[in-house]
């Protein structure tokens, strides 16, 4: 059935996706293993796709639109003539987004040091990156996760920007499990300092629910000392990242609670 589906699409808008798919490869810096991997589809067919050799299945598009994040089908109107992007696009977010247009966040855009504390060896952080970019098909704001260790965990998703709290939300939602990241508004020197929510791996399948501080701090675009991965007391970033990471909870941007 799934096959007979994407017989819908006309060989323009084949060729629309896959370029809108190759743009996101090279835009993101992934590679095309990656990719299908993470859409769970083979290589070979993604390969067959994009080089125009194979059409589209309405499961394969499914799945790589689930992936990157984004609307592949929106795309095609506005690339094959037969309808303008402003016209498809809505103006701005969804309601249980915070409803707000580009304008009005872009401040948010750009490229963020990411910390938070190391769950594999107890006096480390651990630290990666996460891009913050508009998604102009959907309207909303999404973020994706990169140079991590753990590259197979890499998260991405949708940003919540709500006026009535003034935080910041990091959503995910893959098939129905989610992980959650509030952020307070930047302080003067640009960091957001919050609460993770997350799943933490132990041994076998076990996963266990989990919360940490966590803190974005911009990375500079000429800032040649930014570390990735776990870094250990006495790493020359150590001490850095561990003063901001402390000032979360020391500054009362969050709170953890006892019982």
């Amino acid at each position: 059935m799934a096959e007979a589906a994407s017989r819908d699409l006309s060989s323009e808008e084949h060729q629309a996706i896959a370029a809108r798919v190759r743009e996101e490869i090279a835009r993101r810096r992934i590679s095309r293993q990656k990719l299908a991997g993470e859409a769970k589809v083979s290589i070979s067919t993604l390969e067959k796709a994009l080089s125009g050799r194979r059409p589209f299945t309405l499961a394969t598009i499914v799945r790589i639109e689930e992936a990157l994040g984004i609307a592949l089908r929106k795309a095609t109107a506005s690339r094959t003539g037969s309808g303008s992007h402003s016209a498809m696009a809505p103006h701005h977010a969804p309601d249980e987004l915070g409803s707000y247009v580009r304008a009005s966040v872009s401040w948010l855009e750009g490229s963020y040091l990411t910390i938070i504390p190391s769950f594999g060896e107890r006096s480390a952080v651990y630290a990666y990156r996460t891009d913050i970019t508009w998604d102009a098909e959907s309207s909303v704001l999404a973020f994706r996760e990169s140079e991590r260790l753990d590259a197979a965990y890499s998260h991405f998703g949708r940003v919540s920007v709500p006026s009535q709290t003034g935080h910041i939300y990091l959503v995910t939602n893959r098939h129905g499990q989610h992980r959650l990241a509030i952020l307070a508004r930047p302080t003067s020197s640009g960091e957001m300092h919050g609460v993770l929510t997350t799943l933490q791996a132990g041994r076998g399948a076990h996963l266990t629910p989990a919360a940490v501080p966590i803190v974005l701090a911009p990375i500079a675009s000429k800032k040649d000392d930014t570390v990735f991965g776990r870094v250990p007391a006495g790493h020359a970033a150590y001490a850095r990242y561990r003063a901001l990471l402390r000032r979360t909870m020391d500054d009362g941007f969050a709170v953890m609670v006892g019982v």
